[in-house]
């Protein structure tokens, strides 16, 4: 057998990619870990997941305080200012206590972190900085980056056509924000600068909000994004831009074809969505070729068709969420010890955490409708006691069921904690729950989680409070 310096060695530390490391170093694995970033953390941490996180809550605080619910509850406040840089730099207090704690984990669990980019040199080879490293299992974990628009060109620094990480950089409030993509980064980040001031237009290729999810969802989506201010054209593409003194014109035209018309915007958001990071990894030197969707294959249990390499994350089919490339750094990093680690695809929750938050896990209404006969319950969020005290009251949960077994096969759900509130439907589809299941489980009361039970119960038609 050869002698490798590692017995693992990762590619990426990025939420897959951190995992992976840390868990194989704990099954007793030596380890090590590459990556190129100043932190650890990957996009996630970095410039993405977090940061945004912390922006979407400064701005809720303003928006409330400002023009919100505060004075609705005898909260009186003065004259209520933004100051954008203080909001800023509370982000990145965020991003570098994450990211810190990921390095003190390295150093708890005996991970090394080759500092550098990995190219492949052989199957068990890499050159990271001019430096040779050889594992008996190598693992690509190396994430997405932005995919971009032809025709609009990205420039961070000037600060007028952005991408995602441009966006929760900005250092002053837009009049008017153009987003190019009606997905979750465009939304979320939309109604960053929608709540801090900005106009904001978004323009969707297709003729709905949120490709993917439920189509009750995306048409409510609709509804609440314009009832908060925000302009959308829908079956809508754009063609062209341009940037002069500090302003973009995008072209737009209608996705069928048509008419060509300009829009005038401070700052062009392009979120159009992701694409693997595989270049520069010398994937052709150990013979891996990639699927019609830039993407790397793999078996069920991570192996790709290379004999000790291994993928995971959104370099490989399936969304490109962090928590289902943790879930598979976990899986990948046990099938590498001889053990059994499985991923259940069919589970794998999304949230949108804008507000009121959407979020969904299993098949869609369309979805479970292909595949046979099906019951549905729906409860309202206004007739659940919690929202209704909190003055939150836009939004429902729609449980799905087979007809026949009345096992779970989707939860769809917007409301104000909507993402915390999937974790409970997931779980309980991860068992193989029935909708009984469900409605007969003790929730506590008020809680918005009472809203899934009402649904459940309403698909054997019986709901209390509606």
């Amino acid at each position: 057998m050869a002698d490798y310096q590692y017995d693992v060695l990762v590619i990426g530390a990025g939420p897959g990619g951190y995992v992976a490391a840390i868990r194989a170093a704990q099954l007793g694995m030596k380890t090590a870990c590459v990556e190129g970033r100043a932190t650890l953390g990957g996009t996630c941490l970095n410039v993405g997941c977090i940061p945004s996180k912390a922006l979407l809550h400064g701005s809720e605080l303003f928006e409330e305080a400002a023009h919100g619910t505060l004075a609705k509850f005898g909260v009186k406040t003065g004259p209520v200012e933004l100051d954008l840089s203080v909001m800023q730099g509370e982000k990145d207090t965020v991003v570098k206590e994450l990211t810190g704690g990921i390095e003190f984990l390295f150093k708890k669990n005996k991970v090394d972190w080759k500092k550098g980019y990995a190219t492949f040199k052989d199957a068990h080879t890499v050159e990271v900085a001019g430096q040779t490293v050889t594992a008996k299992h190598i693992v690509i974990a190396t994430g997405s980056s932005v995919t971009p628009l032809p025709g609009v060109p990205v420039d961070n620094d000037a600060g007028v056509i952005v991408d995602s990480t441009g966006a929760l950089a900005l250092d002053r409030v837009p009049n008017h924000m153009v987003v190019i993509g009606g997905g979750v980064i465009g939304l979320e980040l939309g109604s960053v600068w929608r709540r801090l001031g900005a106009k904001v237009t978004v323009v969707e290729f297709l003729d709905q909000l949120l490709p993917g999810m439920d189509g009750e969802v995306r048409k409510e989506a609709a509804k609440i994004f314009k009832k908060q201010g925000m302009d959308l054209m829908l079956s809508t593409k754009v063609t062209g831009a341009s940037v002069d003194g500090g302003k973009a014109t995008l072209t737009v035209e209608p996705a069928a074809g048509g008419e060509a018309s300009t829009i005038e915007a401070d700052c062009v958001l392009v979120a159009i969505g992701r694409r693997p990071n595989v270049d520069g990894l010398g994937l052709d030197k150990i013979g891996l070729a990639l699927n019609a969707r830039g993407q790397i294959e793999t078996d069920h249990d991570f192996r790709t068709a290379v004999d000790g390499v291994w993928a995971i994350g959104d370099v490989i089919p399936g969304p490109m969420l962090a928590h289902k490339a943790e879930d598979e750094g976990i899986a990948v990093a046990e099938n590498i010890a001889g053990l059994t680690g499985i991923v259940n695809h069919d589970v794998i929750p999304g949230v949108v955490y804008t507000t009121p938050e959407f979020a969904g896990v299993g098949l869609t209404e369309e979805a479970a409708k292909a595949r046979g006969a099906i019951k549905v319950g729906k409860f309202p969020m206004m007739a659940n006691s919690r929202a209704k005290a909190n003055r939150e009251p836009e939004g429902f949960v729609k449980v799905i069921a087979d007809a026949a077994t009345d096992r779970v096969l989707g939860v769809w759900a917007i409301a104000s904690v909507a993402g915390t509130m999937i974790a409970q439907a997931a779980q309980a589809m991860e068992f193989g729950a029935t909708s009984e299941d469900i409605a007969y489980t003790c929730h506590a009361h008020p809680t918005h989680s009472e809203a899934i039970k009402e649904a459940a119960m309403g698909v054997q038609g019986k709901p209390i409070h509606m």
